[in-house]
């Protein structure tokens, strides 16, 4: 059997990734919480390695936030999240872990890439300044798997996820991305009957979204798929692999689509003095598919299991 290392498993991404890894049925699945292993602290990160005789490592943990996070916490952003990721994978490296998978964030990509967005457009522009620093400790992350890969024949592999969302998100009602903080909302709007909503930017932005149990599946098949399949699937010296829908819709769209979700009657309004980010963020996913995997969940439909979801357990969600 198998002993895996599900770091960050109470994150969005990382429940999911729990959540399947169990139902394989031949996993020890290894967690920790934060107040057992505390990983910004290289010593303890090192001794638990050391300890744990881990086959694999799913590297989910990180800081995450939407624009108003990012814009308000950019030190916080970077410094964590580097740490992090280096103190994981350089930890994985000195305990003979082989295995390790890294998840990333669309948002390494520059700001005006061409649409939709390949692996190679990695470090050919600059990047969108609102969520710089967190760019680029995701960008140091694929470089640390790579250069691992390179020096000591490592079988690093990142993921590049874009926009995520599902059960365990965060809900928090600043520090959110776009679909918890719509989702909850509107939720509380309908609550209590408030004649309208006002979104944040013109609405005009186009955004791809992917549902969380979609992300988890193709985390583990790309964990799995051969070295043979991997490498016949990826260009020269790629260093990771976009995960997507390939599909997007308008930010206007997606707050027209949740409304009628939630059940929202009111208005919706557009606040166009607010910053709309990336005018458009879509995935190539060809290589994904390449490797033989494609999502599962429309859009509508992984909206709508997920404020099932949220209506169950406001009283437990995070934010």
């Amino acid at each position: 059997m198998k002993r895996i290392f599900v770091a960050g498993h109470k994150g969005m991404v990382g429940s999911a990734i729990v959540r399947q890894l169990q139902s394989l049925g031949d996993v020890d699945v290894v967690v920790r919480n934060r107040d057992e292993l505390n990983l910004l602290d290289q010593q303890a990160v090192s001794n638990f390695f050391s300890s744990e005789k881990l086959d694999a490592v799913y590297l989910a943990a990180a800081k995450v936030g939407g624009i108003v996070a990012n814009n308000t916490y950019p030190a916080d952003f970077i410094y964590e999240n580097l740490m992090i990721e280096c103190n994981i994978i350089h930890a994985a490296h000195q305990s003979g872990v082989d295995n390790l998978l890294f998840l990333g964030s669309s948002c390494i990509y520059p700001k005006f890439a061409d649409q939709p967005m390949k692996e190679s457009a990695l470090l050919t522009g600059l990047l969108e300044p609102t969520n710089e620093p967190y760019a680029i400790a995701k960008i140091a992350g694929i470089k640390l798997c790579e250069s691992y890969n390179r020096q000591y024949g490592r079988n690093y592999r990142s993921v590049m996820p874009t926009n995520l969302y599902g059960e365990n998100d965060n809900f928090h009602p600043k520090n959110s991305h776009v679909i918890p903080a719509l989702m909850r909302r509107f939720h509380e709007a309908k609550q209590t009957n408030e004649p309208e909503v006002v979104v944040w930017g013109s609405g005009k932005p186009m955004r791809e979204f992917l549902h969380v149990d979609d992300m988890a599946a193709a985390s583990i098949f790309v964990m799995n798929a051969s070295q043979e399949i991997y490498k016949s699937c990826t260009e020269p010296m790629l260093s990771h692999i976009n995960v997507g829908t390939g599909v997007d819709c308008t930010i206007s769209e997606l707050a027209f689509t949740m409304a009628e979700v939630v059940g929202f009657n009111g208005n919706v309004v557009f606040d166009s003095s607010k910053p709309d980010g990336a005018p458009r963020k879509l995935m190539d996913v060809s290589t994904l598919k390449d490797l033989g995997w494609s999502y599962s969940i429309g859009l509508r439909e992984g909206l709508i299991a997920t404020y099932e979801w949220f209506v169950k357990n406001q009283e437990n969600f995070r934010g």
